[in-house]
């Protein structure tokens, strides 16, 4: 189930991080804030998830240690509860002649230790150090070279041959190893700068306000058309909510619109004029603003947008 709740979880973040970038870069910014809020809210329930399936543990491993010191006591208690006498019975019967065993049994590992002593002292006085020199022998190959070693080719200082050091393994391995280590998590670590960097300066690449070359036609013509829910939703109140949000939007370019109109076509669809001629950077930010939600009950669609001319009808 936790599984379950991280792939939604994590694809319901994917999504809302996606989106936030995308209404960034269209300039739509109602859109975007809500975008972001949705995925904080799944980064902190993924968060909790997390915290709570840590908890859950941790409890788990207290309870756990608790029964273990549970059955201890029990197991302690149970044994403070049996008599005393029931151990060594044997002691308490005065007429028993078992305690002549204790004193019998003490003499006899005495005459058993001075026996192994005796018996440890032939033999190191009669063995040879046969196992210490085969020892030897075989962690020669081990020790260092001496400067006589160094000079001496014939093979009687080393009676096994130089060969054997061939079978150990090679000096610095392991440092090769974590060299090699270190150098894959550099090159990772690398790459995902190299990434995110390349993903920042996209962006950032993407949604910079630039200077670009004004247009040769004289305006900038755009059909609009407004939806909206609800009763009693006249012409009158689309024509008011379509003026309303033209004029929100006659700032959000980086040139003012000091020259904008806007003409009812019938049927909720608006006609727009701008002059001059807007750049492409300029188009997308007003599409932007005006795609976005502004009203209540209100939705505003860019149907087209395109260059006029001056003997345009």
């Amino acid at each position: 189930m936790r599984r379950v709740a991280y792939f939604f979880g994590s694809a319901a973040a994917a999504g809302a991080g996606t989106y936030v970038v995308i209404y960034l870069y269209r300039w739509q910014w109602q859109r975007a804030i809500l975008c972001g809020v949705l995925l904080l809210v799944v980064e902190v329930m993924l968060l909790g998830i997390v915290l709570l399936g840590r908890l859950s543990r941790i409890e788990e491993r207290i309870r756990d240690a608790d029964r273990r010191q549970e059955d201890v006591l029990a197991r302690l208690r149970e044994k403070e509860a049996r008599p005393a006498g029931d151990r060594f019975r044997w002691l308490e019967e005065p007429t028993s002649r078992t305690y002549v065993f204790v004193p019998v049994l003490m003499v006899t590992g005495v005459l058993l230790s001075g026996l192994a002593w005796i018996v440890q002292r032939i033999a190191s006085a009669t063995a040879r150090p046969t196992a210490e020199r085969r020892l030897a022998g075989r962690l020669a190959v081990l020790a260092a070279p001496g400067p006589a070693r160094d000079a001496d080719t014939n093979g009687i200082n080393n009676p096994r041959g130089i060969d054997d050091l061939d079978d150990l393994p090679p000096i610095g391995t392991g440092a090769r190893g974590r060299r090699g280590r270190t150098a894959r998590v550099l090159v990772v670590s690398a790459v995902g700068a190299a990434l995110v960097g390349a993903l920042v300066m996209g962006l950032a690449d993407l949604t910079q306000t630039r200077e670009e070359d004004a247009k040769n036609s004289e305006a900038t013509s755009l059909l609009l058309k407004v939806d909206m829910r609800g009763t009693n939703m006249t012409a009158e109140r689309e024509s008011l909510a379509a003026h309303q949000l033209w004029e929100r939007c006659r700032d959000s370019t980086s040139v003012p619109l000091n020259r904008a109109t806007l003409g009812t076509l019938g049927d909720g669809l608006f006609a727009g004029v701008v002059r001059p001629a807007l750049t492409d950077h300029d188009r997308m930010r007003l599409r932007g603003c005006l795609e976005d939600t502004g009203l209540d009950r209100t939705h505003l669609t860019v149907v087209g947008i395109g260059d006029a001319d001056a003997d345009d009808d």
